[in-house]
Protein backbone atom coordinates (compact mmCIF):
# COMPACT_ATOMS: atom_id res chain seq x y z
CA UNK A 1 0.00 0.00 0.00
CA UNK A 2 1.14 3.52 -0.72
CA UNK A 3 0.99 5.67 2.43
CA UNK A 4 0.59 9.42 2.58
CA UNK A 5 3.76 11.13 3.69
CA UNK A 6 5.75 14.21 2.89
CA UNK A 7 8.69 14.03 0.52
CA UNK A 8 9.96 17.45 1.60
CA UNK A 9 12.42 15.91 4.08
CA UNK A 10 14.12 14.15 1.17
CA UNK A 11 14.49 17.20 -1.07
CA UNK A 12 17.77 19.08 -1.38
CA UNK A 13 18.64 22.10 -3.47
CA UNK A 14 22.13 22.45 -4.95
CA UNK A 15 24.00 25.74 -5.40
CA UNK A 16 22.29 26.27 -8.78
CA UNK A 17 18.84 25.89 -7.24
CA UNK A 18 18.16 22.45 -8.76
CA UNK A 19 16.02 20.29 -6.48
CA UNK A 20 16.94 16.63 -6.04
CA UNK A 21 14.60 14.08 -4.45
CA UNK A 22 16.41 11.39 -2.44
CA UNK A 23 13.27 9.55 -1.31
CA UNK A 24 13.47 5.83 -2.04
CA UNK A 25 16.77 6.23 -3.88
CA UNK A 26 17.89 2.84 -5.20
CA UNK A 27 14.43 1.41 -4.69
CA UNK A 28 13.00 2.33 -8.10
CA UNK A 29 13.10 -1.13 -9.65
CA UNK A 30 11.87 -2.84 -6.50
CA UNK A 31 8.97 -0.40 -6.20
CA UNK A 32 8.08 -0.88 -9.88
CA UNK A 33 8.06 -4.66 -9.47
CA UNK A 34 6.05 -4.51 -6.22
CA UNK A 35 3.43 -2.29 -7.90
CA UNK A 36 3.35 -4.62 -10.93
CA UNK A 37 2.84 -7.60 -8.61
CA UNK A 38 -0.02 -5.81 -6.86
CA UNK A 39 -1.57 -5.06 -10.26
CA UNK A 40 -1.23 -8.72 -11.30
CA UNK A 41 -2.92 -9.87 -8.06
CA UNK A 42 -5.80 -7.35 -8.37
CA UNK A 43 -6.39 -8.43 -11.99
CA UNK A 44 -6.03 -12.14 -11.04
CA UNK A 45 -3.17 -12.52 -13.52
CA UNK A 46 -0.35 -13.82 -11.31
CA UNK A 47 0.54 -14.23 -7.65
CA UNK A 48 4.16 -13.16 -7.23
CA UNK A 49 5.48 -11.97 -3.86
CA UNK A 50 8.61 -10.32 -2.52
CA UNK A 51 10.30 -12.50 0.05
CA UNK A 52 11.16 -10.67 3.26
CA UNK A 53 14.82 -10.46 4.23
CA UNK A 54 15.38 -12.70 7.28
CA UNK A 55 16.26 -10.77 10.43
CA UNK A 56 18.08 -12.23 13.44
CA UNK A 57 16.79 -10.76 16.68
CA UNK A 58 19.49 -10.26 19.31
CA UNK A 59 17.87 -8.12 22.02
CA UNK A 60 14.15 -7.69 22.55
CA UNK A 61 12.38 -5.88 25.38
CA UNK A 62 9.19 -7.92 25.59
CA UNK A 63 7.73 -5.67 28.34
CA UNK A 64 7.40 -2.75 25.92
CA UNK A 65 7.41 -4.80 22.71
CA UNK A 66 10.53 -3.19 21.28
CA UNK A 67 13.36 -4.72 19.28
CA UNK A 68 16.60 -3.28 20.70
CA UNK A 69 19.11 -5.05 18.46
CA UNK A 70 18.70 -7.02 15.25
CA UNK A 71 20.76 -7.90 12.17
CA UNK A 72 19.87 -8.67 8.58
CA UNK A 73 20.77 -12.22 7.70
CA UNK A 74 21.89 -13.22 4.22
CA UNK A 75 18.76 -14.15 2.26
CA UNK A 76 18.71 -17.84 1.42
CA UNK A 77 17.29 -17.55 -2.06
CA UNK A 78 16.00 -14.82 -4.39
CA UNK A 79 13.88 -11.65 -4.12
CA UNK A 80 10.61 -12.81 -5.69
CA UNK A 81 8.64 -15.99 -6.25
CA UNK A 82 5.13 -17.10 -7.01
CA UNK A 83 2.95 -18.62 -9.67
CA UNK A 84 1.81 -17.58 -13.13
CA UNK A 85 -0.15 -19.58 -15.70
CA UNK A 86 0.43 -22.81 -13.75
CA UNK A 87 4.22 -22.35 -13.59
CA UNK A 88 6.41 -21.55 -10.61
CA UNK A 89 8.23 -18.21 -11.12
CA UNK A 90 11.41 -17.23 -9.28
CA UNK A 91 13.65 -14.23 -9.92
CA UNK A 92 16.17 -11.73 -8.62
CA UNK A 93 15.94 -7.99 -9.35
CA UNK A 94 19.00 -5.72 -9.36
CA UNK A 95 19.98 -2.19 -10.34
CA UNK A 96 23.32 -0.88 -11.55
CA UNK A 97 24.68 2.60 -12.15
CA UNK A 98 27.14 1.31 -14.72
CA UNK A 99 26.45 2.20 -18.34
CA UNK A 100 28.46 -0.70 -19.74
CA UNK A 101 28.02 -3.83 -17.59
CA UNK A 102 26.36 -5.55 -14.64
CA UNK A 103 28.73 -6.89 -11.99
CA UNK A 104 28.07 -10.50 -11.02
CA UNK A 105 29.13 -9.58 -7.47
CA UNK A 106 25.63 -8.06 -7.15
CA UNK A 107 24.15 -11.56 -7.10
CA UNK A 108 25.31 -14.07 -4.50
CA UNK A 109 26.57 -17.41 -5.76
CA UNK A 110 23.90 -19.30 -3.76
CA UNK A 111 21.20 -17.20 -5.48
CA UNK A 112 22.53 -18.12 -8.92
CA UNK A 113 22.63 -21.80 -7.90
CA UNK A 114 19.04 -21.52 -6.65
CA UNK A 115 17.87 -19.98 -9.95
CA UNK A 116 19.60 -22.77 -11.89
CA UNK A 117 18.16 -25.48 -9.60
CA UNK A 118 14.55 -24.28 -9.91
CA UNK A 119 14.99 -23.82 -13.68
CA UNK A 120 16.17 -27.43 -13.92
CA UNK A 121 12.98 -28.50 -12.12
CA UNK A 122 10.76 -26.71 -14.64
CA UNK A 123 10.39 -23.24 -13.11
CA UNK A 124 10.54 -19.97 -15.00
CA UNK A 125 13.56 -18.28 -13.44
CA UNK A 126 15.41 -15.16 -14.47
CA UNK A 127 16.99 -11.90 -13.39
CA UNK A 128 15.72 -8.40 -14.03
CA UNK A 129 18.48 -5.79 -14.26
CA UNK A 130 17.94 -2.06 -14.52
CA UNK A 131 20.72 0.12 -15.92
CA UNK A 132 19.77 3.29 -14.04
CA UNK A 133 21.87 5.78 -16.01
CA UNK A 134 20.56 4.41 -19.32
CA UNK A 135 16.95 4.10 -18.18
CA UNK A 136 16.86 0.53 -19.52
CA UNK A 137 15.53 -2.59 -17.78
CA UNK A 138 16.37 -6.09 -19.05
CA UNK A 139 14.93 -9.56 -18.52
CA UNK A 140 17.62 -12.27 -18.72
CA UNK A 141 16.63 -15.92 -18.41
CA UNK A 142 18.57 -18.13 -16.04
CA UNK A 143 19.53 -20.29 -19.03
CA UNK A 144 21.34 -17.31 -20.61
CA UNK A 145 22.82 -16.28 -17.25
CA UNK A 146 24.18 -19.79 -16.71
CA UNK A 147 25.56 -19.88 -20.27
CA UNK A 148 27.37 -16.58 -19.73
CA UNK A 149 28.94 -17.75 -16.46
CA UNK A 150 30.07 -21.09 -17.96
CA UNK A 151 31.58 -19.52 -21.09
CA UNK A 152 33.21 -16.38 -19.67
CA UNK A 153 35.82 -15.57 -17.07
CA UNK A 154 34.53 -11.99 -16.77
CA UNK A 155 33.17 -10.85 -13.43
CA UNK A 156 30.53 -8.69 -15.10
CA UNK A 157 27.96 -9.16 -17.84
CA UNK A 158 28.39 -6.54 -20.58
CA UNK A 159 25.39 -4.51 -21.67
CA UNK A 160 25.85 -5.97 -25.16
CA UNK A 161 25.05 -9.45 -23.75
CA UNK A 162 21.76 -8.15 -22.32
CA UNK A 163 20.96 -6.49 -25.65
CA UNK A 164 21.71 -9.71 -27.58
CA UNK A 165 20.42 -12.46 -25.25
CA UNK A 166 18.05 -10.60 -22.95
CA UNK A 167 14.80 -8.77 -23.54
CA UNK A 168 14.28 -5.10 -22.81
CA UNK A 169 11.24 -4.46 -20.63
CA UNK A 170 9.59 -1.31 -21.89
CA UNK A 171 8.26 1.15 -19.34
CA UNK A 172 4.47 1.36 -19.56
CA UNK A 173 1.70 3.11 -17.69
CA UNK A 174 0.15 0.23 -15.74
CA UNK A 175 1.90 -1.86 -14.78
CA UNK A 176 5.00 0.29 -15.19
CA UNK A 177 7.27 -2.75 -15.62
CA UNK A 178 5.24 -5.54 -17.20
CA UNK A 179 7.59 -8.50 -16.87
CA UNK A 180 4.66 -10.93 -17.24
CA UNK A 181 4.33 -9.73 -20.84
CA UNK A 182 7.98 -10.73 -21.34
CA UNK A 183 7.36 -14.13 -19.73
CA UNK A 184 4.40 -14.64 -22.10
CA UNK A 185 6.44 -13.76 -25.16
CA UNK A 186 9.33 -16.06 -24.21
CA UNK A 187 7.57 -19.02 -22.58
CA UNK A 188 3.94 -18.96 -23.78
CA UNK A 189 4.09 -17.39 -27.24
CA UNK A 190 1.99 -14.27 -26.64
CA UNK A 191 0.18 -11.94 -24.29
CA UNK A 192 -2.07 -14.36 -22.42
CA UNK A 193 -2.68 -11.97 -19.55
CA UNK A 194 -4.14 -9.29 -21.86
CA UNK A 195 -7.18 -11.55 -22.32
CA UNK A 196 -7.79 -11.53 -18.55
CA UNK A 197 -7.87 -7.71 -18.50
CA UNK A 198 -11.08 -7.67 -20.59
Amino acid sequence: MIKNFSYTNYLTRNKNGVVTNYANRGMGLENDINLANEYYRIKDIAYIYKKPTPIKLVKVDYKIGKIKEAYFQTPSTTDYNGIYNGKYVDFEAKETNSKTSFSLSNIHEHQIKHLINVMNKGAISFIIVRFNKLGETYFLSTKMLEQFIKNNKRKSIPLSFFKTYGTIIKIKYNPRIDYIETINNIYFGGNNHDEKKK
